[in-house]
């Protein structure tokens, strides 16, 4: 599996002791998820509920007062946030609905720039077009991306808080949100008001005149500025010195500094489009990076990778996938990209029970294991209906059915199910355990915490940094600022907000 993106240099004008180790735990060390009590794991005050928990908190779209909440819910702590949506992701079980990122300005339907392959040296990757949000994503109108909690599911893993307690044992291996916990998700980092592209842009001019570049300079305007409002940053430094601003950052940066600031100036969909390009690109496959990408994202972020893709690098994704991978597990990636899960946020009991019968009988209920089965269900159900299942199959298994897939599956596969299971579970928990094991241990594997921190940062990276406290007793901040150092460090903090 090859290991970060890049050769790693030091950061920005000093070494970084910490962060230029290349990364050498990515495989199963963070897919076996290393099983740990989360306190609090599962609630005891939860009644078990019959049926699956509304899946009103998953999205936006059933009308709130449409379904019998358990009675504990909302759980208290939430006064401050509007009531009305649900507290789900709008649209797909998951992230925010519209490409999940904040629209950047910079990649409309189709791509601006002659296409730039590179990482991305030519075009600027997405020229940004004048105007904000991606030609293509409707924006929920509840929608506040950087701004309010608006909404998110109860991160906790089961509606109305923490998970119900018919977890075997006691004890599950994916810790559910405290119901005390913030309702919404939000980001760390949120439209700046009163911005000012030009301005902005003058102000990098300046960092990087003359001898030495400015670099806290830079970083006041980046880890304040939305993806949307970098688009506009760049469109307005071409316009008035005629420019790349890119191509001048590169110049001026390098190692870990120079991918966390590129990462921060491409579009969303194009950061991930890119990053599966770079995960498959040359010897060896980040098959860790695939699975990140193509089992989180909703239907519309996976089909404007899918266009992006083709539009930036004239390739097929899934022809790459097909060349790069193999077996049950490119089956699994196939299925992702086709970006055609189902997104009805209704639960259907009937379907939950049938299906935890099915994944039973094609796993633990016989010899050997019916791969298709698990991939046909994983693949196509709703995130809150495989909520419902994985209750379901624990009542009736009397085992976790993340446990089930780690005894009858192995490598990237049992990687990949498992992801789709937890993000079902509870979204923000997955990352903050991946953002856990790229800094575990010796040397940091730099290009998953930039991609993590980057990618969630105007999505839910609050709630990750809540639930990595929770899981871990430590806060993120902390883990970064030991394991990071320089102006790299600087801007992470700076995003992540401490």
């Amino acid at each position: 599996m090859g290991s970060g993106g890049g050769p790693r240099r030091p950061a920005l004008r000093g070494p970084a002791p910490g962060s230029i180790l290349p990364a050498t735990r990515l495989g199963r060390d963070a897919a076996a998820g290393v099983r740990m009590s989360y306190p609090g794991y599962p609630p005891t005050g939860y009644p078990p509920f019959p049926g699956y928990p509304p899946v009103g908190q998953e999205s936006s779209f059933p009308p709130p007062g449409q379904y019998p909440y358990p009675s504990g819910f909302p759980p208290m702590g939430g006064g401050a946030y509007p009531p009305a949506p649900s507290g789900g992701y709008p649209g797909a079980g998951g992230y925010p609905a519209p490409g999940g990122y904040p629209a950047p300005g910079g990649y409309p339907g189709a791509p601006q720039p002659g296409g730039a392959p590179s990482y991305p040296g030519g075009q600027g990757f997405g020229a940004p077009p004048g105007g904000a949000g991606f030609s293509g994503y409707p924006q929920p109108p509840s929608q506040s991306y950087g701004g309010g909690p608006a909404q998110v599911p109860l991160p906790g893993g089961f509606p109305g808080g923490p998970m119900p307690s018919q977890y075997p044992g006691g004890q599950s291996p994916y810790p559910s949100q405290p119901a005390a916990m913030t309702q919404g998700t939000q980001g760390t980092i949120r439209p700046a008001a009163n911005f000012d592209a030009m301005r902005d842009a003058e102000v990098l001019r300046k960092a990087m005149k003359g001898f030495g570049t400015d670099e806290q300079a830079i970083i006041d305007v980046v880890a304040n500025r939305s993806n949307d409002q970098r688009q506009k940053i760049k469109a307005a430094f071409k316009t008035m010195y005629g420019k790349d601003l890119i191509k001048d950052l590169k110049s001026e940066l390098s190692g870990n500094m120079e991918e966390l600031i590129l990462a921060l100036f491409m579009p969303s969909t194009y950061y991930d489009a890119w990053s599966l390009r770079n995960a498959m690109k040359g010897a060896g496959t980040q098959e860790r990076v695939l699975i990140e990408i193509l089992c989180t994202r909703t239907n519309q972020e996976i089909q404007e990778i899918v266009r992006c893709y083709q539009s930036e690098f004239g390739r097929d994704l899934e022809k790459d996938i097909r060349s790069d991978t193999s077996g049950h597990f490119e089956r699994l990636l196939v299925s992702m990209c086709q970006g055609n899960r189902d997104e009805n946020q209704n639960v259907n009991h009937q379907l939950a029970q049938e299906d935890a019968q099915r994944l039973y009988q094609a796993g633990e209920g016989r010899l050997g294991t019916d791969e298709s089965c698990f991939n046909m269900i994983l693949a196509t159900r709703s995130f809150p209906q495989l909520k419902a299942t994985m209750e379901a199959y624990s009542r009736m298994a009397n085992r976790d059915l993340l446990n089930s897939v780690a005894r009858e599956f192995s490598g990237n596969v049992e990687s990949g199910l498992k992801t789709i299971l937890q993000c079902a579970l509870n979204r923000p928990a997955f990352f903050a355990e991946r953002l856990y094991y790229s800094m575990k241990g010796a040397g940091t594997d730099d290009s998953t915490l930039v991609r993590i921190v980057v990618t969630r940062s105007e999505i839910d990276l609050v709630q990750i940094k809540q639930m990595f406290t929770h899981m871990y007793q430590k806060t993120l901040g902390t883990m970064i600022a030991s394991d990071t150092s320089g102006d790299y460090r600087r801007l992470l903090l700076a995003i992540v907000g401490q």
